[in-house]
């Protein structure tokens, strides 16, 4: 009997977390209406195309305190993917890396730690310790590391984010908006390390000294919410509470970024209604080209060939979609090379190109011997 009322009362328990933060489990309902966030700005993407299901001040350029870290945590990434630095490299962290306020790891000064533990200290737990040990060892100081970080987001075409330090924490004319916070994560998430890291609910990070930290995911939807697969919280009196969360169901792979709410209650239900809402409401139709790809072997057999990549068009659920199919490659090969471009498909829509899909060699296929060369001339003389 005592066991049964501890299991609800644990139950009783978990029901309380959900409502208390205002999380919808992933349970979608049909919805007629633009969503209303209780944020500031928001924005609702489609991370395959980009297209914008939802916006409101999406490019109004405001404080978004921690999410800043989306920056510093791609700029890792592409160092690492660049070979410029590795998970194992060994970081030495500075008196001025361990003494950053707000959230943190509590790291040693003068000690060495894992690249590696850095980053995900970051990714699960916003460490801001950690956050300026990354900048300090990929470009020497924060100062250098926030150079790129501006520079970055201009090759990014970000016209409406501005950065003063690696962490976010609280700096003039240090500012992003909700379109740019939600391009810069969409990069994050093509990281497969990231997802390693960011599903982390609770983890003991361990220093050198032997003493652990426990790390508590910030992001609350990573547990909460269906499909979730990974975003970035970030709070300050002047940025009030932001979020920006990515989930995947089935095909749909969705943004949605939120800034500038009331309460923390506030920037998990407007970014999981902004889910609900784009779920409810878009899928993604699966173009086939199969069919129109006719490339043979001299006209004797079918050439082995693959299609690089997928093309997903974005409709509203019960439309049918409308898009036209260009196909540009030659009709025989009498060689080729194993992985050789031989043309590529067109997905058009509107008069616009949404889409090109190369069409690749899946077989290698060699120079044709002076033997071979006289027997085709034989069958086109027969």
């Amino acid at each position: 009997m005592k066991s049964l009322k501890k299991s609800f009362i644990y139950i009783l328990l978990s029901l309380a977390i959900i409502f208390n933060l205002g999380i919808n489990l992933g349970q979608t309902y049909a919805i007629e209406y633009t969503p209303e966030t209780n944020t500031k700005a928001s924005i609702l993407i489609d991370m395959d195309s980009g297209e914008i299901l939802h916006e409101s001040n999406s490019t109004t350029r405001m404080p978004v305190a921690s999410i800043v870290k989306l920056m510093t945590i791609m700029l890792t990434f592409e160092n690492i993917e660049a070979g410029a630095i590795s998970l194992d490299d060994k970081v030495m962290v500075s008196e001025n890396a361990s003494g950053m306020g707000g959230s943190q790891i509590f790291l040693d000064a003068n000690c060495e730690y894992e690249l590696g533990e850095l980053l995900k200290s970051v990714i699960v737990c916003s460490a801001n310790d950690s956050s300026v040990a990354l900048a300090e060892h990929i470009s020497g100081s924060e100062s250098s590391f926030v150079s790129i970080m501006n520079k970055r987001a201009s090759e990014m075409g970000l016209e409406n984010t501005n950065y003063i330090n690696c962490t976010g924490l609280p700096a003039d004319n240090q500012y992003s908006c909700a379109l740019d916070v939600s391009q810069i994560l969409k990069n994050v998430l093509s990281y497969e390390k990231y997802h390693e890291y960011s599903s982390i609910w609770l983890e003991d990070f361990e220093h050198p000294s032997g003493r652990t930290t426990e790390m508590t995911n910030t992001n609350r939807l990573s547990r909460y919410y269906d499909g979730c697969i990974g975003g970035k919280t970030g709070s300050t009196n002047e940025a009030g509470y932001c979020l920006a969360v990515g989930a995947r169901r089935n095909n749909l792979s969705l943004i949605s970024v939120v800034l500038g709410a009331n309460t923390t209650k506030d920037r998990f239900k407007s970014a999981s209604d902004l889910l609900n809402y784009g779920f409810a409401n878009y899928e993604n139709h699966v173009v086939d080209v199969s069919d129109v790809v006719n490339i043979s072997y001299k006209g004797e057999r079918p050439l082995k060939i693959k299609i690089d990549g997928t093309c997903n068009v974005l409709i509203e659920k019960g439309q049918v979609p409308n898009y036209t199919i260009n196909y540009y490659a030659p009709t025989k090969v009498s060689k080729c090379k194993l992985g050789q471009e031989l043309g590529y498909i067109e997905i058009v829509i509107d008069n616009n190109i949404y889409s090109t899909l190369k069409i690749l060699a899946d077989e290698q296929i060699d120079e044709p011997s002076f033997g071979d060369n006289l027997k085709d001339i034989y069958k086109d003389f027969i």
